[in-house]
């Protein structure tokens, strides 16, 4: 069964009709994470151990043993939380592969899949803030081990900035964007997501974000919810972040993705490798379009989604984008069998 799943996806259509069509491919952002994650996979795929110990060898640490047992409070730490969460989708990402395959991908036992093998699966990539790097990676631009490096440096470059400057993100829900932002530049703070319709993200300094959502709610909004994360992510706060990752991004070798990539940046599909580059620094500092990355996909005929990685963040909010979108979470061997249509392991392999 997976083998003809397989050859009818490789006979795809970029997802304009029924027979063979492609998944528009997501993955998660910072947040999704949790003590377990990627375990299940680890101990059943043997593509998915791969994974997580190549990732090892690469950072010098178990990071598998981070993911599955924590603690709680060092997973979090957005230092660890970032190449945690790359690692696992990148897990998650290879088991479907090998399934689909019905082997090992790239022809030879031990390797991960390669760029052709996306072109079978996803039509588009797109990945919410710290998603992004795990989706170039997916998609041929970055290669495994300098998206690991990336997020790496990101995480550690994005806490130091965090410890310097106290600061906090809310979420305003049932208010307008235009007031938010009218609010948000009377205090100064920055708007940093615009995740979902009536959702706005807000970031800066701790007492400027409590201001502002006190603000908010004196001028109608349903509810403010502070967000549990160390820092002001995508915020002016994150310069000092921005400059440091600069210097890695210009040591890294950038290639045009063999499928297209839609940038938080701008909501445009980016395959330049230049703007790319540009884009994965200053999305540090500016807020992230992932509402409108979603409406792009869906008008170039994408309705079907795939989420890779931990958690279900993405599908929820494409649900409130467009209740009619379809979306499979896949981070466990269950969810990846259920897509592809047949049981079993790849242990035998």
């Amino acid at each position: 069964m997976g083998g003809a799943y397989y050859k009818m996806v490789a006979a795809g259509d970029n997802g304009s009709g029924t027979m063979g069509k492609r998944f528009g491919l997501l993955f998660p952002g910072q947040g999704a994470q949790h003590v377990g994650m990627g375990k299940e996979l680890y101990d059943t795929r043997l593509s998915a151990r791969l994974v997580f110990d190549r990732a090892g060898e690469i950072l010098g640490r178990d990071i598998g043993k981070l993911c599955f047992e924590g603690p709680e409070d060092e997973l979090m730490a957005t230092a660890n939380s970032q190449p945690a969460i790359f690692v696992t989708s990148i897990a998650a990402l290879n088991v479907l592969i090998q399934a689909l395959k019905g082997g090992y991908s790239g022809g030879e036992k031990g390797e991960m899949f390669s760029p052709q093998d996306i072109l079978q699966v996803g039509g588009i990539v797109m990945g919410l803030s710290l998603g992004e790097p795990v989706a170039l990676m997916a998609c041929g631009a970055l290669s495994f081990e300098d998206g690991l490096h990336f997020v790496r440096k990101r995480g550690e470059f994005m806490e130091e900035a965090s410890q310097k400057k106290n600061g906090k993100m809310a979420s305003i829900i049932g208010l307008d964007l235009k007031k938010v932002e009218e609010i948000c530049t009377g205090v100064g703070c920055q708007v940093a997501n615009l995740n979902c319709p009536g959702q706005v993200v807000i970031s800066g300094a701790a007492d400027l974000v409590e201001l502002a959502i006190g603000l908010a709610g004196n001028a109608g909004a349903r509810r403010t919810i502070m967000l549990k994360v160390n820092g002001a992510f995508h915020s002016e706060l994150m310069l000092p972040a921005k400059e440091k990752l600069k210097a890695v991004l210009d040591d890294m070798e950038i290639g045009e993705p063999v499928v297209d990539f839609i940038s938080n940046i701008d909501a445009e599909v980016t395959r330049a490798p230049r703007k790319i580059r540009a884009n994965l620094s200053d999305q540090l500092d500016n807020r992230t379009l992932w509402e409108a990355c979603v409406r792009n996909a869906v008008s170039k005929g994408f309705r079907e989604y795939l989420e890779i990685g931990p958690g279900s963040v993405l599908k929820g909010l494409l649900r409130k984008i467009d209740s009619s979108l379809s979306v499979t979470t896949l981070h466990t061997s269950e969810d990846i069998d259920n897509l592809v249509g047949r049981k079993g392991s790849d242990l035998a392999l």
